[in-house]
C-alpha cells in the first residue's frame, strides 16, 4: 500500500503519480488518501487549490452576454483584436482671442482643424455661420500675420512657434476668404498675367479657375516686386516671375530665358505671411510687404521678404501663390461646399463658381432692432443710438479703421463708421473699394431744429446713422459700391 502523501512535498507527490490509469475518480474528483489499517484517516493537507475553486463556485454563474470576447479556457491571454481599442483622440488647449484682445481658452482635440475651431467658436457663442469666419495666425515679434486655411491642423501650426515668442490666434471674420471664386479675372490685372500660348485672348470665369486648379495649365505672374537682400539691410527692385515650380526672379531686366532666371523660394515647406508693420520693422520701401517663413524658422534670418508698389499688386501675387500652393499640396482643398451638414470638397471649377455666388446672394446681416419687446420705439437719442450697433467704432483713428478693414479682407463693400478725428460733431464712412479704402465724412445738418445726417451735401438725409446705413445697404447712391460686410469687434 502507498504510503500517505501528508510528509511528501507537493510537487514530489505529483511526480511520483502514476502516468497511465486515471489519478482522479470516474466523476473526476480528486482521489481520496489511502486509509491506515485499524485507524482513522489522516487529515487531509490544506490544498490551496480547492479553496480557491470552493470560493469560485460561491459566485452564482451569471450567463456571458458576448461570447465572443472571451478566450479559450485552453488559451492564457485575451487575443489582442479582441481587446477593444481606445478610441479617445489626445485633448490639448489652445487659447483663441478676439478682436478687443479678449481670450478664451478650447480644450479641442489634437487633430482640429481651423474650420472646426472656427465652428466651435460659432456655436458656442451664437454666432451667424456666413463662411466667412476664420481664424488668423499673428506673429507679434515680427509683425507677420495669414489667414490660415480651412484644413490646416491647428496643433501643427502652433508646433511651429518658439517657446519665447508670444504668437497669437485671433477668431476674425475675412470676407477676402473665397472671393476669387467669386469674382477671379478682377484678382488679376491684365499686366500681371500671361495664359498659355493655346490659350485664347478671351477667358471666361469658370476657364480661369480651370487653370489655376489644372497641373498643366498654371498662368504665369510677373512683375517687379522689392525684395529684401538676405544679411542687409537694402531692398532691391527686381522683376520675379511665379511658375509651377516656384518663384523666380530676373538678373537681366524683365527676360525671362532660363539662363536669366534664379530660384527664389518654393512653398511646399514655407508658409505665406502678409507683412503687417514692415516698414518699422525691416525698413521696407512701402506697406505692401509679404514673405514666405519656412516651417521650422530659426528667425527672422530665414524670412524671405518682398514688398509690392500697391495693393493691388500685392493681393495679385499672394492670391495665386495661395492657390498655387492649393493646387499642388497632396491634400488640396479647392472649394468647399458648407451647405449641409457635413463639408465637402468641390472638384468641379463650374460648381465651385456657381456655389460662391449663391453664398455670396445668401449672405445675411444683422436687423438692427430698434423696437423694444412692445413694438414701441426704444428711448433713446439719435445722437447715441448707432453706438449699439456692430459696424460702429468709438473714437478710433483713421490708420486703426485701415488696418481693421484689412484684417477683414479688401472686398467692395466692407465698411465701418467711426467718429472723425479732425471734426469731433461728424462721422466718417471707411469703405473698401477697388483693393483700395476710401473715406467719405457724414455731416450733421440742421434745419428748422432737427438735426439730420447727410454723404452728399444734403440732396439725401437721415434721421440717424442706422437709416443712413440701411439706405446705403441698398442703393449706391453717391458711394462707389453699396455697404455689404461690416467689421465688427466681436467679444469672445
Amino acid at each position: 500500500m502507498a504510503a500517505p502523501l501528508a510528509g511528501v512535498p507537493r510537487g514530489a507527490g505529483r511526480a511520483a503519480e502514476p502516468a497511465g490509469g486515471n489519478p482522479r475518480g470516474a466523476a473526476g474528483s480528486p482521489r481520496p488518501p489511502p486509509r491506515p489499517p485499524g485507524g482513522d484517516p489522516p487529515p487531509s493537507p490544506p490544498d490551496r487549490r480547492k479553496k480557491k475553486d470552493d470560493n469560485i463556485l460561491e459566485i452564482p454563474s451569471i450567463p456571458n452576454p458576448f461570447p465572443e470576447l472571451c478566450c479559450s479556457p485552453f488559451a492564457s491571454v485575451l487575443s489582442a483584436s479582441l481587446l477593444p481599442k481606445a478610441t479617445s483622440r489626445k485633448k490639448q488647449v489652445i487659447k483663441v482671442y478676439s478682436e478687443d484682445d479678449t481670450s478664451r481658452a478650447l480644450e479641442v482635440p489634437s487633430d482640429i482643424t481651423a474650420r472646426d475651431v472656427c465652428q466651435l467658436l460659432i456655436l458656442k457663442n451664437h454666432y451667424i455661420d456666413d463662411h466667412s469666419w476664420t481664424l488668423f495666425e499673428q506673429l507679434t515679434h515680427t509683425g507677420l500675420g495669414r489667414a490660415i486655411e480651412d484644413h490646416e491642423l491647428v496643433m501643427e501650426v502652433q508646433s511651429n512657434w518658439a517657446m519665447e515668442e508670444e504668437n497669437k490666434l485671433y477668431f476674425r471674420k475675412n470676407y477676402a476668404k473665397y472671393e476669387f471664386f467669386k469674382n477671379p479675372l478682377s484678382f488679376f490685372p491684365d499686366h500681371m498675367i500671361s495664359f498659355p500660348n493655346e490659350t485664347n485672348a478671351a477667358v471666361s470665369h469658370s476657364g480661369v479657375l480651370q487653370m489655376f486648379l489644372s497641373s498643366s495649365t498654371y498662368p504665369e505672374i510677373h512683375g517687379y516686386l522689392h525684395a529684401k537682400e538676405q544679411g542687409k539691410k537694402s531692398w532691391k527692385k527686381l522683376y520675379f516671375l511665379l511658375r509651377r515650380s516656384g518663384l523666380y526672379f530676373s538678373t537681366k531686366g524683365t527676360s525671362k530665358e532660363p539662363r536669366h532666371l534664379q530660384f527664389f523660394c518654393e512653398f511646399s515647406n514655407s508658409d505665406m505671411y502678409m507683412s503687417l508693420t514692415g516698414k518699422k520693422i525691416f525698413g521696407a520701401p512701402t506697406n505692401y510687404g509679404f514673405c514666405f517663413k519656412p516651417n521650422k524658422s530659426g528667425g527672422t534670418r530665414d524670412l524671405k521678404l518682398l514688398c509690392a508698389d500697391d495693393e493691388q499688386s500685392r493681393t495679385c501675387w499672394m492670391t495665386a501663390i495661395r492657390l498655387l500652393k492649393r493646387s499642388i499640396s497632396e491634400n488640396s482643398l479647392v472649394a468647399m461646399d458648407f451647405s449641409g451638414h457635413r463639408s465637402r470638397i468641390i472638384e468641379n471649377p463650374t460648381e465651385a463658381l456657381s456655389v460662391a455666388v449663391e453664398e455670396g446672394l445668401a449672405w445675411r446681416r444683422r436687423g438692427c432692432l430698434r423696437l423694444n419687446s412692445h413694438g414701441s420705439p426704444i428711448a433713446m437719442s439719435n445722437m447715441a443710438i448707432h453706438r449699439s450697433q456692430s459696424w460702429f467704432h468709438h473714437k478710433i483713428s483713421r490708420e486703426e479703421a485701415q488696418r481693421l478693414i484689412l484684417q477683414h479682407g479688401l472686398v467692395d463693400g466692407v465698411f465701418l463708421v467711426r467718429d472723425s478725428q479732425s471734426n469731433p460733431k461728424t462721422f466718417v464712412l471707411s469703405l473698401s473699394h477697388g483693393l483700395k479704402i476710401k473715406h467719405f465724412q457724414i455731416v450733421p445738418l440742421e434745419d428748422d431744429g432737427k438735426l439730420f445726417y447727410t454723404l452728399d451735401d444734403g440732396h439725401t438725409r437721415f434721421t440717424d446713422l442706422i437709416q443712413l446705413v440701411e439706405f446705403y445697404q441698398l442703393n449706391k447712391g453717391v458711394l462707389p459700391c453699396k455697404l455689404k460686410h461690416y467689421c465688427a469687434r466681436i467679444a469672445l
